[in-house]
């Protein structure tokens, strides 16, 4: 027997959903996130889970770390990582614009009732003068 994952469905009024909403993007996850985790602490502590507000908190938990965990990431990692997402934004538009034309070159040659002439059937022709490049 597997486990499968159910879905539970309730409602909350205006006032609570957007202060969910407003959790959920200060956390920088999704709302569906934000009662997951909720479920998984409940469940985790046999229902026994009680929702304080931070100005109540001591600050510590049992760790003696402050909750929650804060991390200071340098400005440089985070200019990087913003140039790197420009770049490869840039990169994928230049990939679309390159299967594009590798489209149309393939769309112009299916089409095409043009004679072909190879570079190298042109040096026989003695009516015409030679160039040199150089």
């Amino acid at each position: 027997m597997g486990n499968k994952n159910k879905t539970i469905s309730f409602r909350v009024n205006e006032g609570a959903f957007e202060a969910l909403r407003d959790i959920a993007e200060e956390r920088d996850i999704s709302l569906s996130a934000v009662f997951r985790d909720y479920v998984d602490a409940l469940v985790a502590h046999d229902g026994q889970v009680r929702v304080v507000p931070e100005s109540e908190l001591d600050g510590t938990g049992d760790d003696g770390e402050s909750f929650p965990p804060k991390i200071e990431v340098p400005k440089s990692f985070v200019r990087e990582h913003e140039r790197l997402e420009l770049e490869a934004e840039h990169l994928r538009e230049q990939l679309e614009e390159h299967k594009r034309y590798v489209n149309y070159l393939r769309e112009q040659l299916e089409e095409g009732d043009d004679e072909v002439i190879h570079l190298e059937d042109l040096d026989g022709e003695p009516d015409e003068p030679s160039f040199r490049l150089g």
